[in-house]
């Protein structure tokens, strides 16, 4: 049978009730001061970057002429420093994020990727880069931090055509982020956290001691977070071979208090590590989720 076709990322719904909201990082980025984020440096860097089309209160000397005569728009030189934010967008597209307990629930990593989306749509309008990781079984795809509106589409792609297979493999985000964001950055993490090596998430945190900003969405389905089976089930491992079939009324109370321990702990160690967390069930809009969370940025950035 093939595959029910997949809801639109960016829901102008929700954009509205985003209105005017900016996302704003809690740390210190790397880059020139231009009113959302602060800057560690100071000067500019000779090292360009990108075009973005001239707006309202750009240094007029930095337009770039060639540029109008082609395209009869004015449009600014960007240089490396001047980038203000750098997001990276970290999309967990294992097999554990096709789940949902209601087919008229978005899976996981639909609800995770239009969160994504929606977040990526922010960054452009506010200039800012907002680069893609898709990570599966080790990272499947990549698409680098830029600025410009033209970005949008091929990253809104990148995610529509994204499938949840393999092993849940956050460390080899980490890795990834480690190599090829060594300045300051976001790192926004969408996951269920159903990674089999114990120390992933401690791993995600490790990130904050290089200086980087971590932000892990902790996406769960309803069914997962209240278990209402109570018949004999047989449960299917979404990343391997492995199955168990049993009473549902039976394992419930042992399942919730595993899963309440497992909560606190992944909480705790979130705070602990100045680790921005927040558990998003796929049965709430995603206003629910963000703006609360852009509130929260822009009273923390103030």
């Amino acid at each position: 049978m093939p595959d029910a076709p997949r809801p639109a990322l960016l829901d102008p719904v929700v954009l509205a009730r985003l209105g005017n909201l900016h996302l704003r990082v809690r740390a210190i980025t790397e880059g020139i001061l231009s009113g959302l984020h602060r800057s560690p440096h100071h000067g500019q860097s000779v090292e360009f970057a990108e075009h973005k089309e001239y707006a309202p209160g750009d240094e007029i000397r930095l337009i770039d002429w060639k540029a109008y005569a082609r395209f009869d728009k004015y449009y600014v030189k960007k240089y490396e420093q001047e980038t203000n934010l750098r997001a990276y967008l970290v999309v967990d597209a294992s097999g554990s994020m096709g789940y949902r307990g209601d087919p008229a629930r978005l899976t996981k990593l639909e609800y995770a990727s239009a969160m994504a989306a929606s977040l990526a749509y922010l960054l452009v309008r506010q200039q800012d880069a907002a680069g893609l990781v898709l990570v599966a079984g080790g990272v499947r795809s990549v698409l680098a931090p830029r600025a410009t509106p033209g970005h949008l589409a091929p990253l809104l792609e990148a995610l529509e055509g994204c499938r949840a297979e393999g092993p849940t493999d956050l460390g080899s985000a980490v890795d990834w982020v480690v190599e090829h964001a060594p300045r300051r950055s976001s790192v926004l993490v969408f996951s269920d956290l159903m990674d089999r090596e114990e120390n992933a998430l401690q791993r995600l945190a490790q990130l904050g001691r290089r200086k980087h900003e971590i932000t892990i969405f902790h996406v769960l389905d309803p069914a997962e977070l209240e278990f209402p089976f109570e018949d004999p089930t047989l449960f299917l491992s979404m990343e391997d071979e492995r199955q168990v079939e049993a009473n549902g009324r039976d394992m419930r109370k042992g399942y919730l208090e595993l899963l309440r321990r497992w909560l606190e702990e992944v909480r705790r160690r979130a705070l602990e590590a100045d680790v921005d967390y927040a558990l998003c069930r796929t049965d709430r809009g995603l206003d629910e989720v963000l703006l609360p969370f852009l509130a929260r940025r822009e009273r923390t950035a103030a």
